[in-house]
């Protein structure tokens, strides 16, 4: 009797061991993480101030060895990969490129401060076939937006495109200043119709974007309003996630963390992160300046 007994504890001991081994490996295929880039801002000008505009070919440099040496999902800079002109590109990109994980881009404006001649040219020299998009991972949907859709930067002067921001900054009496930007209805449309199916998949939604909307700063998009109305509606929408205020900055509405990452370009200190998301929290790992933080999900 007291040597069955025995068994049984055994059994149940090893079974214990089993289910827990279950337990951590069912959780950990249900976390990932990302790294996150913002501003990395680079141009040949030594930079006056805060801003140390030469100094980010080196420090991507670094930021790109040490993500390379994590098991990451993707890595995603959020905009203002340049400061200005057009061979800036070719600096940063093939650095940028060196990552083994799939990584991707956010328009900023500082991307299209080059000749107008070649502002048409910058999502494609970025790798970007559209000027914003969505992709699924791991039962989440990451949206990324293009905050330069109506836009004194993106755009050249004199043409529809560009008298379309003056007609709207105009009519919508915007005090924001003209290096921000605003949302399109198309981009607004597609937006809502992401959300709308992400919504009835059971998905969890993570927004990308250059520019903040909440909360209230002399950096947000010129709709920031709207599109905040708009992402309440959504159970499905988690957080949104912005580079653009190099001070970073942090709020959460209706149960939505609203993240601005600190600019790498700021000082001679580096500046990103690594997310990690799990099941039921959004972990920030900052290196650098970035700050680490907890968010829970609602």
């Amino acid at each position: 009797m007291i040597k069955n007994l025995s068994r049984i504890k055994r059994r149940l001991a090893v079974l214990a061991v089993v289910l827990l081994a279950f337990s951590l490996a069912e959780a950990a295929a249900k976390s990932f993480s990302i790294g996150v880039i913002a501003d990395c801002q680079h141009c040949s000008d030594p930079g006056t101030g805060k801003r140390k505009y030469s100094l980010s070919e080196k420090k991507l440099q670094e930021c790109i060895d040490h993500l390379n040496t994590m098991d990451l999902a993707y890595v995603i800079h959020l905009g203002d990969f340049i400061d200005k002109d057009f061979e800036s590109f070719e600096v940063v990109a093939p650095i940028y490129n060196q990552l083994d994980a799939p990584h991707y881009h956010v328009l900023g404006n500082h991307d299209f401060s080059v000749d107008d001649s070649l502002k048409a040219k910058v999502p494609e020299r970025l790798g970007l076939t559209s000027r914003y998009y969505d992709f699924e991972m791991h039962g989440w949907r990451f949206v990324v937006l293009d905050g330069n859709d109506v836009s004194f930067h993106a755009h050249p002067e004199g043409s529809a495109e560009y008298r379309e921001a003056e007609r709207y900054y105009d009519e919508n009496k915007i005090t924001s200043p003209k290096w921000n930007g605003a949302l399109g209805e198309e981009q607004l449309s597609w937006l809502k119709q992401v959300l709308d199916k992400a919504e009835r998949s059971g998905e969890k939604v993570i927004l990308y974007s250059h520019f903040p909307i909440f909360p209230e700063n002399n950096h947000n998009s010129w709709n920031a309003k709207e599109v905040v109305s708009l992402l309440s509606g959504y159970e499905c929408v988690k957080a949104y996630i912005n580079g653009h205020n190099h001070a970073g900055n942090y709020a959460s509405r209706e149960g939505i963390h609203y993240m601005t990452m600190k600019g790498m370009v700021d000082t001679t200190e580096t500046a990103y992160s690594v997310v990690e998301l799990t099941e039921d929290s959004i972990e920030v790992r900052g290196y650098g300046r970035e700050e680490d933080r907890t968010l829970d999900l609602r």
